[in-house]
């Protein structure tokens, strides 16, 4: 099966994103042995959890969806009405702007099958 590679101008802000999260988890790390304050640690926590549930959203919602909506498209150019596929293609060009993004890894697999 081919890989799902993404495009870096899709991931950058992903990534960047990432490094955000890393630096404050080192930070926390070194916080017991600089903060005598346990509401202070636990904001940090707080500050990384919510960077996690921002760089899922970036993942799900710009990588994967943009990279979906990339596939169709490719998908779409290289069947045009002859390919066998057709019904496939259809379902999930359907399916897209109604998708969850939980169910976008899926949909990127069965693109990458046609």
């Amino acid at each position: 099966m081919e890989s799902l590679c993404y495009q870096k101008d899709l991931t950058k802000d992903f990534k960047d994103h990432l490094s955000i999260i890393k630096g404050q988890v080192e930070g926390v790390i070194k916080m017991p042995d600089k903060s005598d304050d346990p509401a202070q640690i636990l904001n940090q926590f707080k500050a990384v959890n919510k960077g996690f549930e921002k760089a899922q959203h970036l993942l799900l919602d710009e990588v994967f969806r943009k990279a979906l909506a990339m596939k169709i498209t490719e998908a779409l150019d290289t069947c045009q009405g002859n390919c066998g596929q057709e019904e496939k293609i259809a379902i999930i060009r359907n399916q897209f702007p109604d998708s969850e993004l939980y169910e976008l890894t899926d949909k990127m697999k069965k693109t990458n099958l046609i």
